[in-house]
């Protein structure tokens, strides 16, 4: 099969030939049709974070194609299912997070293209009760993106417990802000869109948000403010500055939702004595569940949500890197199998 590997960090990806994995106990077979671009690849790829992957490896965890074998221990009715291979590539089952539905939480999860080999191949295993299986109803194009950028501003917007007519700010309009847009719409929010680059923005217009704000040329805590304040903010940037302007945003009762990842292990202030007089929350949202994931392609089945995403071939993995580093992508890319076979 052809893999795209990170054979040293920060190093450009390699494209190789190599053998199709076979499925073990407990695990399938899937053969890709689309696997989406995170911009936690890229910072797995760059080793970013505190806790580095070990090349070599395969990054990606929004990949989606059906089951063609499965392991000792799974059911074969699996074979044919078109199925989601998301970031949560197993976890323990037994503890107190995943026995209460919080297994995102569980301290001995696997995590897809980071702690074991990912989705940017034409063939990849995954654990036969970490993947989600896709309706009908959803391309397998669109339901890669859904797969980690969908699910997790999904679960982000539900941890901050919106309700009609609040304000929520969403902090980076992108792969993982186009649909943050949305969901905030969807239980009824007033949206307001903050970013750089006017095309994202206008991207955020046609997708319904009330206001947009470009930090480039605005101060997006003034603009906010002038608008009643945010009673949310969402932040998927990965730029530090847009968490501090995202809490100072905040009216009193405010949550403040933090999504993105920074490199190097970034912080900011919080300044308790404001925290506490004026009821602010902070909170860590991290990816979502399996039901989260089902949620989000039964609406998506449903017409409630717009995938906004452009094909790449997986030869074109380095590019498509700098495209996204760059700003130069308008929302999620994703690499297409079916149209390079």
């Amino acid at each position: 099969m052809k893999a795209a590997v990170v054979t040293d960090l920060g190093k450009p990806l390699e494209i190789r030939d190599l053998p199709v994995p076979g499925p073990g106990p407990g695990q399938v077979l899937v053969r890709m049709e689309a696997s989406g671009l995170c911009h936690t690849d890229i910072h797995a790829a760059h080793g970013d974070w505190p806790v580095r992957p070990k090349p070599p490896f395969i990054p990606g965890h929004e990949g989606v194609g059906p089951v063609t074998a499965v392991g000792a221990g799974v059911s074969s009715d699996l074979v044919g299912k078109r199925v989601a291979v998301p970031w949560l590539g197993s976890s323990c089952g037994t503890c107190r997070y995943c026995v209460s539905g919080w297994e995102t939480l569980c301290e001995s999860q696997v995590n897809s293209g980071y702690s074991v080999d990912g989705c940017y191949a034409e063939y990849a295993v995954a654990d036969a009760g970490a993947v989600v299986q896709v309706p009908d109803g959803v391309s397998s194009f669109e339901a890669a993106p859904l797969t980690c950028a969908g699910v997790t501003t999904y679960k982000a917007v539900k941890v901050a417990k919106v309700v009609p007519a609040e304000r929520v700010a969403v902090f980076g309009i992108g792969g993982l802000g186009h649909l943050a847009v949305q969901y905030a719409r969807l239980v009824g929010g007033l949206v307001t869109a903050v970013d750089l680059e006017a095309d994202k923005l206008e991207l955020a217009g046609r997708l319904g948000a009330d206001q947009l704000v470009n930090a480039r040329t605005h101060d997006p805590v003034e603009e906010i403010k002038k608008a009643g304040g945010a009673d949310v903010a969402v932040v998927l940037a990965a730029a530090p500055k847009a968490f501090e302007q995202a809490y100072r945003s905040l009216n009193r009762g405010g949550r403040l939702v933090m999504v993105g990842l920074p490199a190097d292990n970034a912080a900011i202030d919080v300044p308790i004595f404001e925290t506490v007089l004026f009821g602010i929350s902070v909170i860590g949202s991290i990816v979502g569940t399996r039901q989260d994931l089902a949620e989000v392609f039964a609406l998506h089945a449903a017409g409630r949500t717009r995938v906004i995403a452009e094909p790449r071939r997986l030869e074109q993995v380095n590019e498509s890197f700098d495209e996204v580093l760059g700003g130069r992508a308008e929302a999620r890319l994703v690499f297409d199998f079916q149209s390079s076979r």
